[in-house]
C-alpha cells in the first residue's frame, strides 16, 4: 500500500507532533493533582528530562506514546543486522521507508533503557505509563495501580531501619578494671 500524502504533507503531519503536554500526559497530571500528588515537569538536570519528576518519592514519571517508544516490539539484538521488527498490538510500523522508522524506534528504545538505567544509578525510580494503557477502558485501572506504586515506593523508602551495633566480645564488669591496670575509664552503655 502506498503512501496518500506527498513526502511534504507527510513531514508537516510528523513535525507537528510534540513531545510535551500531549493528551496521555495530561490524564496522568491531571489525575495525580486532583488526588493531591505534586511533581515538576520536565525536569532539565536528570537524564532523559523525565515527564513528571516526584522529588519527595525520588520517582519519574515518562508517559510513552506507544509508536514512538515501540510499545511490545522487539527488537532484533545490535550484534544482527537484520531489520526485522514486528507490530505489536498497539504499534503499528509503516510500510512506506520502513528501514528508516525501525531505526528510529530502535534508537529510542536503546536510549530509554540507558536513561532508566542511569536514573537507577542515581537512586531514582522509573515508571513508564504507555499510551495504550490510559485508553478510556483501562484508564482507572492504570492511574490506581499509579497511585499504588507511588505509596509503595514512598513506604519502602522512608521505613524506619533499625540497625544493630554488632558486640566485639561481651565482657564481664570484673574483666574491665583488670584490662585497664585499675584507671578509670568512662565505659560507653550501648543498647540494643
Amino acid at each position: 500500500m502506498a503512501d496518500t500524502r506527498t513526502s511534504q504533507q507527510r513531514h508537516a503531519n510528523m513535525a507537528a507532533i510534540h513531545g510535551k503536554n500531549t493528551k496521555p500526559e495530561m490524564v496522568v497530571r491531571r489525575y495525580l493533582w486532583r488526588n493531591g500528588y505534586r511533581f515538576r515537569l520536565n525536569h532539565p538536570r536528570l537524564p532523559g528530562k523525565p515527564d513528571l519528576v516526584m522529588r519527595k518519592y525520588r520517582t519519574c514519571i515518562f508517559v510513552n506514546g506507544c509508536f514512538w517508544h515501540g510499545h511490545g516490539v522487539a527488537t532484533p539484538p545490535v550484534e544482527s543486522l537484520e531489520l526485522k521488527i514486528e507490530n505489536s498490538d498497539c504499534c503499528k510500523i509503516p510500510k512506506t521507508n520502513r528501514e528508516f522508522w525501525v531505526n528510529k524506534i530502535k534508537r529510542n528504545k536503546e536510549r530509554d533503557l540507558r536513561v532508566q538505567h542511569k536514573l537507577a544509578s542515581m537512586g531514582w525510580h522509573s515508571i513508564t505509563i504507555w499510551e495504550c494503557e490510559l485508553k478510556p477502558k483501562v484508564r482507572e485501572k492504570t492511574l490506581k495501580s499509579l497511585v499504588y506504586t507511588l505509596n509503595t515506593i514512598y513506604l519502602q523508602d522512608h521505613s524506619v531501619k533499625r540497625y544493630e551495633i554488632p558486640e566485639e566480645e561481651p565482657m564481664m564488669a570484673a574483666e574491665d578494671m583488670a584490662k585497664y591496670n585499675g584507671k578509670s575509664e568512662i565505659l560507653c552503655i550501648r543498647e540494643h
